[in-house]
C-alpha cells in the first residue's frame, strides 16, 4: 500500500467541514461529545484523507496495514464519521446503529467494528497498547507505523508516563503519538486541576522528539505527520495545539459542552456556522 490520493489537498478543507456537520447531526440525532470530535477533525482527516496512514478500506485486514488508535475515547463521532466516508462500513450506519438499533457503532470505539484496531473508553491506556504493538510489529519484521491518539487530559494519567518511558528505552521510532492538546478535560480547564506545563519539555526529557503543530491547519498536519526514516530512534510526539469544539461558536473553548447534548435550542446556530464558505 502507498499513500492514497483519496482526496487533493485543496479539497481536505471541504471534507473536514462536511465531517464536522455529519457529527453535529450525529450528536444532535444520538448523543455524543461534538466538542471533543470538533478538535480533532483535522487531525484524522490529514492521516486519513491525507493519505498519512496505509490502510484500505476494500482490505481493512491487511497485516501490511498502519495502526491507528484512538485513545481519547470520547472522540468515537469522528473517527465514525471518516471511516463510513472512506467506505469501511455503508454510511447508514452512522444514522441506524451508532448508540441506537442494534449499537454496531458504540459510544466508545470497538474492535470489532471495520476499520477499528483497538477499544477505547477508559484513558490512558492507548500509548500502552501502541507501545506494545510496534515492538510487537518490529520483532515479527513488519514495518507498519503506529499511530495513537490522545487527549491532553488523559496525559494526567501515570499510565501514560510509564508508556513514554517504555517506548524511549526501546526506540520506538516507528511510533507516533498526537496529543489533541485543547486545554480542556471533561469538566474543566486543564490548568485548574493539573497543569501540564511545560508539556513539550516534559516530552523531550522522555526522550520523543516533539513536533508543535497547529492541530487546525491541514498543511502542517501533513508535514509533521508523515512518514520519515523510522526504523530506529526516538518516538514521535506531535503537539497539536486545538480548540475544543472547533467550528461551532458557542461550544468552543467550553467545558461544559463536554456533556452539554446538542438540542433543539442550539442546532439551529451550529449549523449556520457550519455553512461552508470557501471556495
Amino acid at each position: 500500500m502507498t499513500r492514497s490520493d483519496v482526496s487533493a489537498p485543496h479539497s481536505l478543507p471541504r471534507v473536514a467541514n462536511h465531517l464536522r456537520n455529519q457529527v453535529l447531526e450525529l450528536c444532535y440525532r444520538h448523543g455524543g461529545h461534538a466538542s471533543t470530535a470538533f478538535s480533532c477533525v483535522e487531525i484524522l482527516v490529514a492521516l486519513y484523507h491525507g493519505g498519512i496512514l496505509r490502510v484500505d478500506p476494500s482490505a481493512p485486514e491487511d497485516l501490511d496495514r498502519d495502526r491507528f488508535l484512538l485513545s481519547k475515547g470520547h472522540g468515537e463521532t469522528i473517527l465514525y464519521a471518516v471511516l463510513a466516508d472512506l467506505g469501511f462500513f455503508p454510511e447508514d450506519w452512522l444514522w441506524t446503529h451508532y448508540r441506537s438499533g442494534d449499537h454496531r457503532l458504540g459510544g466508545h470505539v470497538d474492535h470489532q467494528t471495520p476499520g477499528i484496531e483497538t477499544t477505547s473508553g477508559a484513558l490512558g491506556h492507548g500509548l500502552g497498547l501502541a507501545c506494545g504493538l510496534t515492538l510487537a510489529a518490529r520483532m515479527d519484521g513488519q514495518a507498519r507505523r503506529h499511530v495513537v491518539l490522545m487527549g491532553d487530559a488523559e496525559c494526567s494519567e501515570g499510565s501514560v508516563w510509564e508508556a513514554a518511558l517504555f517506548a524511549a528505552q526501546w526506540g520506538l521510532g516507528r511510533l507516533t503519538a498526537i496529543v489533541d492538546r485543547n486545554h480542556i478535560g471533561s469538566l474543566d480547564h486543564t490548568r485548574n486541576y493539573l497543569a501540564l506545563e511545560p508539556f513539550a519539555a516534559k516530552w523531550e526529557a522522555f526522550g520523543w522528539e516533539v513536533v508543535p503543530v497547529d492541530g487546525h491547519d491541514l498543511t502542517a498536519l501533513d508535514k509533521a505527520l508523515s512518514p520519515r526514516g523510522e526504523a530506529e530512534g526516538k518516538p514521535r510526539l506531535v503537539l497539536a495545539e486545538t480548540v475544543k469544539g472547533k467550528g461551532c461558536r458557542m461550544m468552543e473553548n467550553d467545558p461544559i459542552w463536554h456533556v452539554r447534548p446538542v438540542t433543539d435550542d442550539v442546532i439551529a446556530q451550529c449549523r449556520e456556522d457550519l455553512t461552508w464558505t470557501g471556495p
